[in-house]
């Protein structure tokens, strides 16, 4: 980086390059670019810049290089650790004004897309096509396409269809001095050299911005059958999930849990109406998706319903019709309400083996309850691919103490051997913990490739970790 940075030589030139519609500065930047929704302080960016091509993407970058001037691409601002937070003094790249769907190809079974692309078109385009995109997030509406490979997104269905690396098969990026690098491949088999999106997808615009990409579409479900069902224990839990692996095969879209306080706040708090009369100790949605309706609908219920006479489940309610998917759904999808209706918390995405989920629960439970006042926790998420959300708060307090619960939280991930991050990134909020995760030798091999690809150091910086290993 330049000894002396210059931001009133990188604005000048980018008013320069960029149409006037493409560069904000001072009053006239939004409120939604100087803060995530990540609960962290808002900040004042020197500017944001909102290009329509890729061409100005690479020389609003090549520009604030040559100034010294650090970037932080943003994309929905939905993120929830902090990764495209704003930075005092730093240009945002903001790729809202770089939106739509350049191609589909039936033949390939691909769509061609730009990154400020919102999820949620990109599902519609795919459903209009006679196909289906299998990434879908709560932020659908609201999160781009970009961002959700920024963080190599999950969702769902990830026990079916995987991350969203899985879908990608090409990418253009614009790298830290500028350059733009397109290899827009939409072969599934093509192993010429080394594949280098996946350094990209996942890295939470620290070693390039991703401008467009070619998704790998997949054919649309012939019919969606679910399953509300109640468990008495958790060692039932994993027993059905291994008996859905074989017995529902490729069919087996989701499975998801939810622990007796979760199902409190989702259908008590929330409102969200129980499909199932009486109270259990898990509570499991399992969806699956098949050709046809007359074979697969059937036999979904028989599977159930031998489930039911084994022992294995003790209440289901099975879905009759697309309603019935949805309303079983809506007790999953409740957390979306947690932040209006429980207030301000603290919410984590961690990985964990799944034979040991309810253990860390326990475990959890405990160290939170010791160590803060007036405590709530709640747990749920995508057990099928060992994925657990939680959500905790000292009820009543002027001010929620994030650190002290973060804390709690992590060190017990680390007892467990889980991650910190199973699809939400580490951006800001989880930067002091990547070391419970990852290990020294793994930490020195990302500094190097960040040090590879971004020697100055200017994107997207002090996210994920820091350039030199704290002492």
């Amino acid at each position: 980086m330049p000894l002396h940075p210059d931001p009133s030589a990188c604005l000048a030139t980018l008013a320069q390059a960029l149409p006037s519609v493409a560069l904000l500065v001072g009053p006239d930047i939004p409120a939604r670019n100087r803060q995530d929704t990540s609960y962290l302080p808002s900040e004042p960016p020197l500017a944001v810049v909102r290009p329509d091509n890729p061409q100005d993407i690479a020389e609003a970058m090549r520009i604030c290089a040559a100034h010294g001037i650090a970037v932080v691409p943003q994309g929905g601002l939905t993120g929830l650790a902090g990764g495209a937070h704003p930075i005092d003094g730093a240009v945002m790249i903001s790729l809202e004004r770089y939106s739509g769907i350049e191609e589909i190809d039936p033949a390939a079974s691909t769509m061609t897309v730009r990154a400020g692309t919102p999820l949620e078109v990109i599902q519609r385009a795919a459903d209009d096509a006679g196909f289906f995109i299998p990434l879908d997030l709560g932020a659908r509406g609201s999160c781009q396409i970009g961002g959700n490979l920024g963080t190599n997104a999950g969702g769902n269905r990830v026990i079916r269809y995987g991350m969203a690396r899985e879908m990608v098969l090409g990418l253009e990026y614009v790298l830290a001095d500028g350059s733009l690098v397109t290899g827009l491949n939409k072969m599934i088999k093509n192993n010429a050299g080394y594949d280098l999106k996946q350094l990209f997808i996942g890295s939470e615009g620290t070693l390039g911005i991703i401008t467009r990409a070619v998704l790998r579409m997949q054919p649309k479900p012939g019919c969606v059958n679910a399953a509300l069902c109640g468990l008495n224990s958790y060692a039932e839990v994993v027993a059905l999930l291994g008996a859905a692996r074989r017995g529902l095969g490729p069919m087996l879209s989701a499975f998801e849990v939810m622990w007796p306080d979760y199902w409190h706040e989702a259908t008590v708090t929330i409102g969200v109406r129980s499909p199932l009369a009486a109270p259990h100790g898990f509570y499991v949605l399992i969806e699956s998706q098949g050709l046809a309706e007359d074979i697969d609908g059937p036999r979904f219920q028989s599977w159930i319903e031998a489930r039911f006479e084994a022992g294995l489940i003790a209440d289901a309610a099975i879905s009759q019709s697309m309603g019935d998917v949805a309303a079983f759904w809506a007790t999953r999808d409740a957390c979306s309400e947690f932040g209006t209706r429980l207030g301000p918390h603290c919410a984590f995405d961690i990985g964990l083996p799944v034979a040991k989920m309810d253990d860390f629960v326990t475990a959890c439970r405990q160290r939170l309850a010791e160590g803060i006042p007036n405590v709530l926790s709640v747990y749920y998420g995508h057990i099928g691919d060992g994925n657990l959300h939680l959500v905790a708060l000292s009820r009543g307090a002027e001010k929620q103490p994030m650190a002290e619960i973060s804390a709690s939280v992590y060190e017990t991930v680390r007892d467990f051997g889980g991650t910190i991050s199973a699809e939400h990134g580490i951006g800001l909020l989880k930067k002091p913990y990547l070391n419970y995760t990852r290990t020294p030798e793994e930490l020195a091999l990302m500094r190097q490739i960040k040090a590879a690809l971004d020697p100055q150091g200017i994107l997207n910086p002090g996210k994920v970790f820091d350039l030199e290993e704290s002492k």
